[in-house]
């Protein structure tokens, strides 16, 4: 690891990139689709919605996802995971952009935003958000730790899916409902994915900074086939969705995105552990997946509200 100073003073580009702002729809798009479903249920029920706090609430999911970044940044820089051959990373600690310390203050600074605002959320709602609140917290301040433990998959499912849409879900209605569980799967499973894409590229790579990831415990071969088996639950998930009348059968259309999730499933099928290039761009494929099909989702789930 180089620990020289940074040779100049970082641009606000730099701030921005260091957020990783392309990762954002992992944790702004289970909200969005939440949002939308609050609206459907309100226009065919008598529900008390908020809807400004609905917003506070995709905005809290998406600061919790930046502090956890920066953290894990900081973490997988001054560990020696993130090297000049590293895939992926934002390169601004191997580039020497910013100092360590600087990531690391950056991203308490989010997380501390980030419990006053969910503080905030949790005095005009009740205590069962401070529950899902907390789980956040843990995930986005310690998630570097859990990665390294092969626990990382497990985590990501949890946070990204059933905790933010169930945390949307009660910020507007007051309410816990299992159908905010149930209409997170499609999504996560996708989310998990870019993960696991992630991972199995760097394995041999993991191997050699003496980490552990669930793609290491599987091997190539095994990440491969759960790669295909989430994407193929994604769209199976969709149709029990709507066999228990969950979703409208209009939703269906978010099939319209299954060729690129076919192509995807391509492409990890050429997956090779000495041959991490084969799918060097695949996690940035599957989180533009993961965009497509939650904005398509979102988008027929608020016409649903009108049919």
């Amino acid at each position: 690891m180089n620990t020289t100073s940074p040779t100049s003073s970082p641009s606000l580009g730099h701030w921005l990139i260091a957020t990783r702002p392309w990762s954002f729809p992992a944790s702004s798009m289970p909200a969005l689709v939440m949002f939308a479903y609050v609206f459907f249920l309100s226009r065919h029920h008598a529900l008390d919605v908020n809807w400004l706090l609905g917003v506070l609430a995709i905005i809290g999911a998406v600061v919790f996802q930046i502090s956890g970044n920066l953290i894990s940044d900081y973490f997988d820089y001054t560990r020696g995971i993130d090297r000049e051959d590293t895939f992926g990373s934002s390169r601004l600690l191997v580039n020497q952009t910013f100092k360590p310390r600087t990531i690391l203050w950056y991203g308490i600074g989010f997380i501390v935003f980030g419990v006053f605002l969910g503080l905030y959320l949790v005095a005009q709602t009740g205590w069962p958000l401070l529950i899902i609140g907390f789980l956040g917290f843990i995930g986005a301040a310690f998630y570097y730790l859990f990665k390294s433990r092969a626990l990382g998959d497990a985590l990501i499912f949890l946070i990204y899916g059933p905790l933010i849409s169930l945390g949307v879900f009660y910020v507007m209605t007051g309410l816990l409902d299992w159908r905010a569980v149930a209409l997170s799967l499609p999504i996560v499973f996708i989310t998990v994915n870019i993960l696991h894409a992630n991972n199995t590229r760097d394995i041999a790579h993991d191997k050699r900074a003496n980490i552990k990831t669930f793609a290491m415990l599987l091997g190539v071969r095994a990440s491969i086939f759960e790669y295909q088996l989430l994407v193929f639950l994604t769209y199976f998930s969709m149709v029990a969705l709507v066999v228990m009348g969950v979703l409208h059968w209009v939703t269906l259309c978010v099939f319209l995105t299954f060729p690129l999730a076919i192509n995807n499933c391509r492409a990890m099928g050429r997956a090779r552990e000495e041959q991490p290039e084969n799918i060097h761009d695949l996690d940035v494929r599957t989180a533009k997946l993961q965009l497509a099909f939650s904005v398509l989702l979102s988008g027929l789930i608020f016409v649903s509200a009108w049919l």
